[in-house]
């Protein structure tokens, strides 16, 4: 059995690529920690975004671990311009997932880089991985596998959070695991 562990990065700053974790972020990524502390992780994967590396930083310290970064886990791209109706646009990619702005990814591609690392590491070794990605990536995963898993949905998840994805005998399930 597979045990994946799927994180979204704790409180930051902003977005964009270099954007750090606030105080309360910092100390959610020791909260992090703690919480993993009695579980079996053997690899950690992350989004090279700083907010995402300095998330799990903590417990890879503490399990003497190396944060493999991953160009595939970064954010998703809705578009580079800046859309004043951003959410509403975002809800609309969540109804259609080939839904495409000017410069940006639809759903189906975002979703289909996740798809890709999860793959890799259910046919690679070891058993228990944690992989730390963002919000919008996240819940574009666990739509994958579950296809009612939507908009809503993804407004309700907080940062962090983490969900349990098993995978055992060609069947996947996920729940959430985080307070």
């Amino acid at each position: 059995m597979k045990n994946i562990y799927l994180i979204r990065h704790c409180e930051a700053e902003g977005q964009p690529f270099e954007t750090k974790l606030t105080e309360n972020g910092i100390k959610q990524a020791i909260e992090l920690e703690n919480f993993f502390v009695d579980k079996q992780v053997e690899r950690i994967i992350s989004s090279p975004y700083k907010r995402a590396v300095q998330s799990i930083q903590p417990l890879a310290e503490r399990l003497n671990l190396e944060i493999e970064l991953d160009n595939r886990l970064t954010e998703r791209v809705l578009s580079p311009k800046n859309f004043p109706d951003w959410y509403e646009k975002l809800q609309d990619t969540f109804e259609d997932l080939d839904l495409k702005f000017e410069g940006g990814e639809s759903s189906h591609e975002a979703m289909n880089r996740i798809v890709e690392v999860i793959e890799e590491v259910v046919r690679g070794t070891p058993d228990n991985v944690v992989i730390v990605t963002h919000g919008n990536l996240m819940s574009l995963l666990l739509k994958h596998l579950h296809q009612d898993f939507g908009f809503d949905d993804w407004k309700k998840l907080s940062n962090p959070d983490v969900y349990l994805l098993k995978y055992r005998n060609y069947q996947t399930t996920f729940e959430r695991i985080w307070k």
